[in-house]
């Protein structure tokens, strides 16, 4: 197979970033069409993706802050799903929260958060995500 995928990859090129084909098709990868009328993704490409993504979060969150790794697994976990949705560098905004969180003032930041035009964005997701850091329990 090892053959056949290099001769495929020579022939399609490898692109990290969605591209239009020759017929006008967003395409990504090596050769897949990823418009409404491609293949688009199967839900292991999904997981595997989203995976990725919230290991590349859980990281991001470990190297910047040094009070993350001491969180218990319901705040770690409401940490990468902010960090998921924003970006680490939007993260680092919520100045006040991010304090408070630090000295374990946990119903603090939880408001902190609350009081954000991310948290009337994003709302129920807000809710739940703040509520997990309150309470340190999934709801």
């Amino acid at each position: 197979m090892g053959e056949l995928i290099e001769m495929v990859k020579r022939h399609e090129g490898v692109k990290s970033h969605v591209y239009k084909c020759t017929q006008g098709f967003e395409t990504i990868g090596v050769g897949r069409n990823i418009s409404e009328s491609g293949l688009g993704l199967s839900p292991d490409e999904i997981d595997y993706l989203l995976h990725n993504d919230l290991e590349r979060c859980h990281q991001e969150l470990q190297d910047t802050y040094y009070w993350y790794g001491g969180l218990n697994k319901a705040r770690r976990d409401a940490m990468v799903d902010m960090c998921f949705n924003l970006g680490i560098t939007r993260l680092r905004g919520f100045v006040n929260a991010l304090e408070a969180m630090s000295r374990e003032q946990f119903d603090i930041a939880a408001d902190e958060f609350m009081d954000s035009r991310w948290a009337k964005q994003v709302g129920n997701r807000a809710l739940e995500v703040t509520e997990m850091i309150r309470t340190g329990e999934y709801r």
